[in-house]
């Protein structure tokens, strides 16, 4: 019931699913430490208030549990983000509660770039700049994408290679599928 719908479900028929990630785990280095300090700050503080004070440590428990669940709420999101890049369009699906879908066709794009600092070098992640004919688009910059160059190359595929060798290696999928007994998906 509360669980948002798999990505995988808002794909056509036609349409061969490329890529699914979610961003990067180091995408919630902020919120971990973040956490960590606020909930270390409620422990010294616990410590320090005198013992009398059942109001004052009702109160600073409270926000510790406040800031916990916000911490649980933002791995939930994180969770359920997924970016998913089939042979016709970039798609993202986010939110908990209320499920949002971000699309882009990718006949749109007319410029590709990933971008990776040190830190995306070390730990596997980089962003990847989208940039469509004349209009600023919901996925132009994706942050914290997992094996960016990976992405990378595969999106310049789709966008700038050879459409009848996709179109072909996009109909031996098809037949390998169906050797296996699984469903066409086209």
């Amino acid at each position: 019931m509360f669980a948002p719908r798999d990505p995988d479900e808002y794909l056509l028929d036609s349409e061969r699913r490329v890529i699914r990630v979610r961003r990067h785990w180091a995408s919630l280095a902020w919120d971990v430490f973040e956490a960590s300090a606020l909930f270390a700050i409620a422990v010294m503080v616990s410590y320090l208030l005198p013992p009398g004070l059942v109001v004052g440590q009702n109160v600073l428990w409270y926000a510790a549990l406040l800031v916990l669940l916000r911490f649980i709420y933002i791995v939930l999101q994180w969770w359920v983000e997924r970016i998913v890049v089939t042979d016709k369009r970039f798609m993202m699906t986010t939110g908990v509660f209320t499920t949002k879908v971000l699309m882009m066709p990718i006949s749109k794009v007319t410029d590709l770039t990933y971008l990776r600092t040190a830190t995306g070098r070390v730990f596997g992640y980089g962003t990847l700049v989208v940039e469509s004919a004349g209009q600023i688009q919901a996925l132009n910059n994706i942050t914290y994408l997992p094996k960016p160059e990976q992405v990378y190359d595969a999106i310049s595929e789709l966008v700038f290679g050879d459409k009848k060798a996709q179109a072909e290696r996009f109909s031996m999928i098809r037949a390998q599928r169906m050797a296996r007994g699984k469903k066409p998906v086209g």
